[in-house]
């Protein structure tokens, strides 16, 4: 048998971490100026929407017509075939129909449409699946395992962090090793960033969903999951060479012009004790995962005009069968997301003929 596993990644130098965590968390302090605002213990007149966009734009340039976040991305679908493990979990039609049509998309996280692919080792993918009873769930989910801090406090204080210096343009390198030194929280986080590396195709990701959310049986029985969709092919056949600016989509386009891509949905059930409303905080040992079916993939579309351009990705989209756990930055995603589209409405970039939707 040929073992196909990639070769272990070789730890990052102090240096070197250093800048790393100076680069990620300027992308992450990016998403996180989109979540920040809707907790109440924050001063309203500071963290309105508008001033959270306006950091954005800040540190990341006016594009107009794009997205103000996850900018550069690539439109996929196909749909999403059940199997029997969640159906005793979940009254949720997405897991009780054999087959569900799905809309989603891969993308950077970064509000710089033509940011390198290479840029960060962050990648997304978000998802739209459309049941027949007409409801929906969406879910945006990226390949990191946690995020670095779990309360809108801290994701402020990370925004603040990343933000460019007046005096020249370019985040204190200072300031983000700083945030992180005084977040003890976010250690798992920087255990994943010591080795992460950007991946030369979305196809071979692992893509987490990182907060907790409770599937509900047909009795009322709710149990606390995460979810995570696992690659089921990581052979680099058809992968394009990681170099050049834009090889992900190439990459993508070339694979699906092969046959169909497939994840396998993980839920994996919380145990007594775990953290449900942190998504900085893993959950350790061992625990239960249910094969709730596979993902597929087998067309991709230009996000310009595809099917997942004007989608907006909100997190609180569920189906009945799906109930939010009480982590607040579900509701501060889905109040931001709502909120930068109201900039978007007016704008009509060169690239697109309709205003962005925008995603985690």
């Amino acid at each position: 048998m040929v073992d196909h596993s990639p070769p272990p990644r070789p730890a990052l130098s102090t240096a070197s971490l250093l800048a790393r965590l100076t680069a990620i968390g300027i992308v992450v302090a990016g998403v996180a100026a989109a979540f920040a605002y809707v907790n109440g213990s924050l001063d309203p007149q500071r963290l309105r929407p508008k001033t959270l966009v306006n950091a954005l734009e800040t540190n990341n340039g006016v594009h107009p017509g794009f997205r103000r976040n996850h900018a550069k991305g690539v439109c996929v679908a196909g749909y999403f075939e059940s199997s029997p493990e969640a159906r005793a979990y979940s009254r949720a039609q997405v897991f009780n129909e054999a087959k569900t049509p799905v809309v989603g998309r891969f993308a950077l996280p970064s509000g710089n449409p033509y940011a390198p692919d290479s840029s960060v080792p962050i990648r997304s993918f978000a998802v739209q699946f459309s049941q027949a009873n007409g409801q929906q769930w969406r879910t945006g989910m990226n390949s990191m395992p946690v995020f670095p801090v779990g309360t809108p406090e801290a994701f402020y204080q990370l925004l603040k962090a990343g933000a460019p210096d007046p005096a020249t343009g370019k985040p204190n390198p200072a300031s983000m090793p700083a945030f992180f030194a005084a977040h003890p929280e976010a250690a798992p986080f920087l255990a994943w960033v010591k080795t992460a590396k950007p991946s030369a195709s979305y196809a071979t990701e692992t893509y987490n969903g990182i907060n907790a959310f409770y599937l509900v049986s047909a009795d009322g029985e709710r149990h606390a999951v995460r979810w995570t969709v696992v690659p089921q092919s990581q052979d680099a056949t058809g992968a394009a060479p990681a170099d050049g600016a834009d090889f992900l989509e190439k990459d993508l386009v070339q694979r699906l012009a092969a046959g169909p891509l497939r994840w396998q949905l993980n839920m994996t059930l919380a145990n007594p004790g775990d953290p449900l409303d942190d998504a900085s905080k893993p959950w350790t040992g061992d625990h239960k995962v249910l094969n709730a079916g596979a993902l597929v993939l087998d067309s991709s579309q230009p996000q310009a005009d595809g099917d997942c351009r004007d989608i907006n990705f909100d997190p609180l989209i569920l189906p009945s069968g799906i109930d939010a756990s009480h982590d607040p930055l579900l509701a501060a995603r889905s109040a931001a997301y709502a909120s930068s589209y109201l900039r978007r409405a007016g704008e009509v970039s060169p690239l697109h003929s309709a205003p962005q939707e925008s995603k985690p």
